[in-house]
């Protein structure tokens, strides 16, 4: 029976896979415009070779004198997935991890594009044909469930955790042992969501900013809502909280996920009296219509609102606003744009959805040393201050950021790492992803904000969540 289990995980991972009423101001007239890989065939892309300047060239010297003296016979790592790590043409320079690579090692990065939907689907033909693709990337998705099928292999044979460098993200790394071994080169941790909002807009509507609120010690579930309350007024087209995941990063922000990994073994958290807590306060968002109504829009989300005044909140990661400002989805002009935490419960510490960046390393990977050495020159490029001002500098050039700006992006993500919160359903199993994150609108964690309550919810689903996740735990085990 177990081994017909196992069968099907494999299959499934296979399978897988002008401001109008409510403020008064000019209308953003900027052009969106959103990229992606449509195809698994080979592109090209235009490389933004931007030079560095020769203050910034000595400094990365220094900064590359803290990597590893290693000569690197293969130069060439590979990597699958649905976005390029290379420079693109959507007005973005190259990386600072990128540059020492290139610089430190001679090493050079082949993209294999894929799309969302089939990302698994390919990583599996190539595994299959010998192909010898080395990392992708590492998300809520792939963890465990990626090690009981087969698809990922553990790092710890091409680092020393004990290192400088891997001092950083040691403690990170733990949060994925498995077994005893280590299934992710993290390389940083930073916060899933930020809350996104235009100044004018709090300003129009006689709001304390939000920032100023979180550095008071008082930005929270009940000031996040009660501005939500005053602000919307949906017959004058002016909605409240917006974007995909905003229902996770909320969830979340009150610190106790759905599954996580305690000492080495996963543990379902459904019945935590913290969960019911998370969900109620949802529901009752949704109740007051404090919710922008995705079926309005035909179950789309709204961003450019944020430009237009109609939008109090936009829940997105800060990569939302990297690039040209004229590619932003929100519309916000540069010199509107503010963001704060995602705010957590009242009297509780700061709790962040928290991302840890970073790869996975491919069962039969070609070039194991180079993906190591690269994540290492992305840990430096996140950490290291002379790295850091190199990255600052690009946000300001290239994506219009402001000092402020740059400073909270920091702030957030220092949360996150501090007190981050890590959910691991999805990445168990398809089935306990289907009543936990991806069941729809009507069941687990995106239920409340549309209109289900916890107490029915947790009562479909409880029993057969604490089942399934003790059989994953028994396939750790057994793999």
């Amino acid at each position: 029976m177990k081994k017909k289990r196992i069968f099907a995980g494999i299959a499934a991972i296979v399978m897988v896979s002008g401001m109008t009423a409510c403020g008064s101001s000019e209308e953003a007239d900027t052009a969106d415009e959103t990229t992606s890989a449509t195809t698994t065939t080979g592109v090209t892309v235009a490389v933004n070779t931007e030079a560095l300047k020769e203050e910034e060239e000595d400094a990365l010297s220094d900064v590359m004198s803290k990597l590893r003296d290693v000569e690197l016979e293969n130069k060439e790592i590979k990597w699958l997935a649905h976005y390029d790590i290379n420079p693109n043409t959507n007005g973005a320079s190259k990386k600072v991890e990128i540059e020492m690579f290139e610089k430190k090692y001679g090493g050079s990065i082949k993209w294999y594009p894929t799309t969302w939907d089939n990302r698994y689907t390919d990583l599996s033909t190539n595994i299959l044909g010998g192909e010898g693709i080395d990392f992708f990337p590492s998300d809520a998705n792939n963890l465990p469930k990626g090690i009981v099928n087969g698809m990922f292999v553990p790092v710890d044979d091409y680092i020393d955790l004990d290192s400088d460098i891997w001092s950083e993200t040691k403690n990170a790394m733990e949060l994925l042992n498995f077994n005893g071994k280590h299934y992710e080169f993290v390389t940083g941790v930073t916060a899933e969501q930020v809350t996104i909002y235009n100044t004018q807009t709090i300003e129009e509507n006689g709001f304390e900013d939000p920032w100023e609120l979180y550095k008071k010690g008082e930005w929270n579930w009940d000031t996040f809502e009660q501005m939500l309350i005053d602000f919307v007024d949906v017959d004058n087209d002016c909605h409240g909280l917006d974007g995909w995941y905003n229902e996770k990063a909320l969830f979340l922000s009150a610190g106790v996920p759905m599954v996580q990994s305690v000492d080495g073994n996963l543990v379902c958290n459904i019945n935590d009296p913290t969960v019911e807590r998370a969900m109620n306060f949802q529901y009752d968002l949704y109740n007051n219509g404090l919710v922008l109504p995705l079926e309005q829009y035909d179950w789309s989300i709204q961003p450019q609102m944020m430009g237009e005044g109609k939008e109090l909140f936009y829940f997105c990661g800060s990569w939302g606003f990297e690039g040209a400002p004229e590619t932003w989805e929100t519309k916000i002009p540069p010199e509107n744009m503010a963001i704060a935490p995602v705010p957590s419960p009242a009297g509780s510490d700061p709790y962040q959805s928290a991302v840890l960046n970073g790869f996975v390393l491919c069962k039969g990977a070609q070039n194991p040393l180079g993906v190591a050495l690269f994540a290492e020159c992305s840990i430096l490029a996140g950490t290291d201050e002379n790295a850091i001002a190199i990255s600052d500098r690009k946000l300001r050039d290239d994506s219009g950021w402001s000092d402020e700006l740059i400073e909270r992006n920091k702030e957030i993500n220092a949360l996150a790492k501090e007190y981050p919160v890590l959910d691991l359903a999805a990445g168990c199993s398809a089935d306990i992803a289907s009543l936990t994150t991806d069941g729809g609108s009507t069941i687990g964690t995106r239920a409340a904000f549309h209109g289900v309550d916890w107490a029915t919810n947790r009562e479909s689903t409880a029993d057969i969540l604490l089942m399934l996740v003790d059989e994953v735990n028994e396939q750790i085990k057994e793999s």
